[in-house]
């Protein structure tokens, strides 16, 4: 069968009819996958389970996809060294410093510079989202408390500046996942599409935008400002019949005993991923571009042609290998507890890799139905392409808002978003924006979101009071997002 039609669109609304209900992203996934060989092997349950496994085989026939499963997994690995170097440790130790200097000030100006480290905090620790949740909560918790700043509040920044910040800097797993999927897609620059949607993903923008406008105007509304009147006139930082989550460690995984934390442990290997990534976008765009123009313009062509999946996987190498050396200089590891802590790492993220190889697999499964384009084409007689970039931000928003995953909703709504951005005539970058900025809001808003219910734990915030103070914020911010698609459309569509 050529023309899946209507059979092509049941295997992601079962997908995620299944998710919504189970709560399970994995089974859904896997399940949405197997249902859609069943389908275009024409109802054979045997054939069509056998195509299943070769689909989810097939995804390493891409050496792109192969790339950013293998970088998610070493990130792993990456972030352990980090935290048994005491190398998370010594950044504390640095900010903690900080912060006493600002304690020692007037309370008023205390309270803001503490805040805005707090946010800052979260934004340069972008390279993994639960790092920085964890990390701002547990960092900051003590001096909020003595600063009197209820614990809605520090939950709310902590949640508000991790996965804003790392969809906005893609350098990590968020951005290899993304152009990976893009790639599933065909599309050919899958990092110069991430990049040049990111000026129209306005929700993640946003979201910073008013953590830092709350904290210098110190305006709150709703729920948080009836949590800061609370603290500030009796001095209690939860409301009387809170039941506060509480984690004292920014990781699970245990520093090592009888050596000095230090800060540049963590600063020099995090920098080295960050910077290589550009090094590395220009040596693979290199080829690419003509000789007869100047260098300062081969750079910057060469990094629009290189490859995002090669970046990413060499930038992490390099990253490891830089921390290993730094490491084993300072005899703080031998070769054996590197290669042990390294596989530790890498197992501590297959769950991630697991959920990237489903996605890869569900987007290869859509475009052999024919998914994207039966939808593009069912609404191209009846959907203005004006309109488009803000459907697609609801619909992802709602699925993002019932699972709780903002990862699984981009792996089911990129094979549908490309397509019809493709048939509608619409670009590219603002669809891909659209997907991406509706799942970080409906992942915000969502109380079974894994990285809200970090920031509550960290933060020790009960859960559903960060989930209502934060929702005003983030509702706002969702729908002024809403209003800038529909004028972008029509001005610019």
């Amino acid at each position: 069968m050529d023309n899946y039609g209507f059979l092509s669109i049941l295997p992601p609304v079962i997908a995620i009819i299944l998710a919504l209900r189970t709560k399970q992203v994995y089974i859904a996934l896997l399940f949405g996958i197997w249902f859609s060989w069943i389908i275009i092997h024409d109802w054979n349950f045997l054939t069509g389970t056998l195509a299943t496994v070769e689909g989810l085989v097939n995804v390493f026939k891409s050496p792109g996809n192969t790339r950013t499963i293998m970088f998610s997994a070493l990130v792993g690995a990456l972030l352990l060294f980090i935290q048994y170097s005491k190398g998370v440790e010594g950044f504390i130790n640095v900010l903690n410093k900080v912060i006493r200097y600002f304690e020692k000030k007037q309370t008023g100006y205390s309270r803001v510079v503490v805040q805005l480290m707090a946010l800052l905090t979260g934004m340069l620790l972008f390279v993994e989202t639960s790092i920085s949740s964890l990390t701002v909560g547990t960092l900051y918790r003590p001096v909020f408390d003595k600063l009197r700043i209820p614990r809605e509040k520090l939950a709310y920044i902590a949640d508000s500046s991790s996965a804003p910040s790392s969809i906005l800097i893609p350098f990590n797993a968020w951005g290899a996942f993304i152009m990976g999927l893009l790639l599933a897609q065909g599309i050919e620059d899958p990092f110069g599409t991430m990049l040049s949607s990111m000026a129209y993903n306005f929700y993640p923008i946003l979201a910073i935008l008013f953590v830092f406008l709350v904290i210098i105007l110190n305006k709150d509304i709703g729920p948080m400002a009836k949590a800061e009147k609370r603290t500030l006139e009796t001095g209690k930082l939860m409301n009387d019949n809170a039941q506060p989550m509480l984690s004292s460690t920014v990781t699970s995984f245990e520093s090592k005993k009888g050596i000095k934390a230090k800060a540049y442990n963590m600063i020099v290997p995090l920098a080295t991923m960050v910077l290589m990534m550009p090094f590395f976008l220009a040596y693979t765009g290199w080829d690419a571009v003509p000789d007869a123009i100047s260098f300062g313009d081969h750079v910057f062509k060469a990094i629009g042609n290189g490859s995002g999946s090669s970046s990413v996987l060499y930038s992490v190498l390099t990253a490891i290998l830089v921390a290993m050396v730094l490491y084993r200089s300072q005899r703080i590891m031998k070769t054996k507890e590197m290669v042990e802590l390294a596989l530790k790492g890498i197992s501590e993220l297959m769950p991630l890799a697991l959920l990237m190889l489903l996605a890869f697999a569900i987007g290869d499964a859509s475009n052999t139905l024919g998914t994207g384009q039966f939808v593009a084409n069912w609404s191209k007689e009846w959907l203005s392409p004006a309109f488009l970039p803000a459907i697609i931000f609801v619909i992802s928003s709602f699925i993002a808002f019932s699972t709780g995953t903002s990862w699984g909703t981009f792996a089911i709504m990129m094979a549908i978003a490309v397509p019809m951005a493709d048939i509608h005539g619409v670009p590219l970058p603002f669809v891909v924006a659209a997907t991406l900025g509706g799942g970080i809001f409906g992942d915000h808003c969502s109380p079974i979101s894994d990285t809200s219910i970090i920031s509550s734990m960290a933060s020790g915030s009960d859960h559903i009071d960060h989930i209502n103070t934060q929702m005003p914020y983030a509702l706002i911010g969702g729908i002024v997002t809403v209003v800038l698609y529909v004028i972008l459309g029509l001005i610019i569509i």
